[in-house]
């Protein structure tokens, strides 16, 4: 029997990227001085399971240095070689290798083999061993240009019982462990296991001894590569990516990038699916209740009609909510990937810091999921940097040597509320005001804190005494907050001398469905985002105060500069007189504002479809929805809008 290998390849690469998360979390989780054996046993598992997998596929790469790495983690596991710090600093490296060989398979560019040598060369120096494992079947690269050649190089030939059994690179095993198919296939016949494990098509006696069946043949002087190094070479210092030498050529940065490989799927639970299939039938009834009273003559059709409605009505909320649950991903996805970060980053600074995570179980978009690791990255980094300070310079202020960064996301309403925070030094008031001076960036009079804090959002600001390969470059914090605003979010910052700081991002939950409350102007209908709306309110004209040509109102203790939302879009027929009209007052990242608008038709959810894809990109506008009335709406873009607003500092006067 004949199987097309190419259409598991997806789920290879998905489940190869879900052991990697694996065993970095128990690698981070594990304690060198006292390692848990079944954590151990876990991380050996998840090795041996994307061994056998590439080597199915034939992703040599892979399935050279992950044996490397299971001989290692097996005399772990075994009581046969001590853990230590260095020893997991290596296995973590060894996984980013791992990442980047898989990202290379998974988008068909360039292995880097040097990397791949360099990383199994140091997983060798730890082994002790001068020379491979018997019946492992794997020798080190002659050059990493040489590598990729017939069956790519990597395999020594073995035995003829060798090669039916474990391909030559599976370390030897037991008859009825043989049998049974790597642990993860069902037993079968001898004849069928010997001839492709039941699913290959036979081969040629003279192909399965040479390549299995799937890979070329080896010829005799190719088939046994050169003997690795008199002396097995030290573990670098540095367990970072191992750097490339200058004949290889480089993977895409894109492309390598392991959350390409997985952004394309949701993995959804059965009882959703579950959900939904009745929820479906239920629509299905309803269907058939509507089909009969169209076709009914008799009496009381109009009370039929009405009760048929309303349970339409019911059933198409429910799916919605249940379809948009299965975008619905936990933002631990996001979260678990920074006690890494933080690791690294706060050893090689020299720092000690702990990572607290809390609401990992809160449930957000998928497209929120891919896109706010970037600034959450920037920002934990920031605080790992700039806030957390030297542990001596925390003793002699009193505070434990160990820092602490607290990650935290939780759910308000229709809103998704991440908070970085930290018990670093805080933000230096001073030091920002004169740095934004040094670089020509405007300051309001007599500013308030939370005025000066949103001057290290400005493009080019930083305040690090010198650049380094983690900050100083002033191309962070302005990214950070556009990254945020695209994605209809705001981002605000709490500081307190001493004590430390923290930065609350405030996401839609959602980037297809949005909250927001319908308001017409002249003829046209526009959506608010609900997010964005503190409240709205009809002004009488002591309120109503005059600068030059504009309007501002005078409301909350406080003057809002006006936007009239009739001429930025250029209608006809709407109010221009606040006092006649309604006032939206909005809450942006940028600034507050009072919206002018003629009145409001109801608050309402709405499907946000793409203009600029449709049509093009319009300046304050950031979607489209088809109304009830089978009208467009235009769905605004409050943070645009808001740059539009004046920020007046002289003493309007009374209209």
């Amino acid at each position: 029997m004949s199987i097309d290998m190419e259409q598991f390849r997806g789920v290879f690469f998905e489940e190869s990227q879900e052991h990697l998360a694996e065993m970095e979390h128990l690698l981070m989780d594990l304690d060198p001085e006292a390692p848990d054996p079944e954590q151990l046993n876990s991380i050996f598992r998840a090795a041996h399971s994307i061994k056998g997998g590439s080597g199915i596929f034939g992703f040599d790469a892979l399935t050279g240095l992950t044996h490397v790495m299971e001989n290692l983690l097996d005399k772990a596991r075994k009581g046969e070689m001590p853990m230590s710090v260095a020893i997991v600093d290596r296995l973590l490296s060894t996984t980013d290798i791992l990442k980047s060989i898989l990202a290379s398979y998974s988008s068909n560019t360039e292995i880097d083999w040097a990397s791949i040598e360099q990383g199994t060369q140091a997983l060798e120096a730890i082994l002790g061993a001068k020379t491979p494992a018997k019946g492992a079947g794997y020798a080190l690269f002659d050059s990493p240009v040489k590598a990729p050649g017939p069956a790519y190089g990597l395999y020594e030939k073995t035995q003829q019982v060798k090669e039916s059994e474990d391909f030559g690179f599976f370390e030897p095993i037991g008859k009825e462990e043989k049998d049974d198919g790597f642990g993860f296939f069902e037993p079968l016949p001898k004849t069928e296991k010997e001839e492709g494990f039941g699913f290959f098509e036979p081969p040629a006696k003279t192909e399965k001894e040479d390549g299995f069946g799937f890979f070329e043949p080896v010829a005799p002087a190719a088939a046994t590569m050169q003997a690795p190094p008199a002396a097995a070479p030290p573990l670098p210092e540095e367990p970072k990516s191992p750097p490339k030498t200058a004949d290889v050529k480089k993977a895409a940065p894109q492309a390598a990038s392991p959350a390409s490989v997985e952004s394309t799927t949701i993995r959804v639970d059965t009882h959703k699916i579950d959900a939904l299939v009745n929820l479906v039938g239920e629509l299905v009834i309803t269907q058939s209740m509507l089909n009969m009273i169209g076709s009914d003559d008799g009496g009381g059709s109009r009370d039929k009609l009405m009760t048929a409605l309303n349970e339409l009505e019911r059933n198409t909320r429910e799916i919605q909510e249940a379809v948009m649950s299965m975008r619905m991903l936990p933002i631990s996805f996001v979260f678990n990937r920074f006690p890494r970060l933080v690791r690294d980053l706060s050893g090689k600074l020299g720092k000690q810091v702990e990572l607290t995570i809390e609401g990992g179980n809160t449930e957000v978009d998928k497209g929120l999921i891919e896109k706010i690791v970037d600034p959450l990255t920037h920002l934990i980094r920031n605080s790992i940097d700039h806030g957390v300070e030297m542990p001596q310079k925390r003793v002699e202020n009193g505070k434990p040597a160990q820092g602490n960064i607290l990650l935290r996301a939780e759910q308000k309403g229709g809103s998704i509320i991440i908070t970085v925070s930290d018990d670093g030094g805080g933000l230096n008031r001073e030091r920002i005001l004169a740095k934004a001076e040094e670089q020509g960036i405007a300051v309001p009079d007599y500013p308030t804190d939370q005025q000066v804090w949103q001057l290290i959002f400005a493009a080019g600001f930083s305040t690090a005494a010198a650049v380094t390969d983690v900050s100083g470059r002033g191309v962070g914090m302005d990214v950070v907050r556009r990254n945020i605003e695209s994605l209809g979010g705001r981002i605000e910052i709490e500081s307190s001398a001493g004590q430390g700081s923290s930065f609350v991002i405030r996401l839609p939950l959602t980037l297809a469905i949005v909250d927001g409350m319908s308001v017409a102007v002249g003829n046209q209908v526009y959506v608010v985002p609900l997010v964005n709306i503190i409240e709205s309110i009809q002004p009488d004209e002591s309120q109503i105060r005059s600068l030059g040509n504009d309007k501002l109102l005078w409301v909350r203790e406080e003057y809002w500069p006006m936007l009239n939302l009739y001429q930025h879009m250029g209608l006809d027929g709407a109010q221009t007189d606040p006092a006649k009209g309604i006032v939206v007052l909005i809450e942006s990242a940028k600034k507050r504002f009072g919206l002018l608008v003629d009145s409001l038709v109801g608050q309402q959810q709405v499907v946000i479809k793409s203009l600029e894809q449709h049509y093009k990109r319009i300046m304050g506008v950031a979607g489209a929805t088809i109304m009830g009335d089978g009208s467009v709406a235009l769905i605004l873009d409050v943070e645009s809008l808001a740059s539009e607003v004046k920020v007046q500092k002289k003493e309007p006067q009374t209209s």
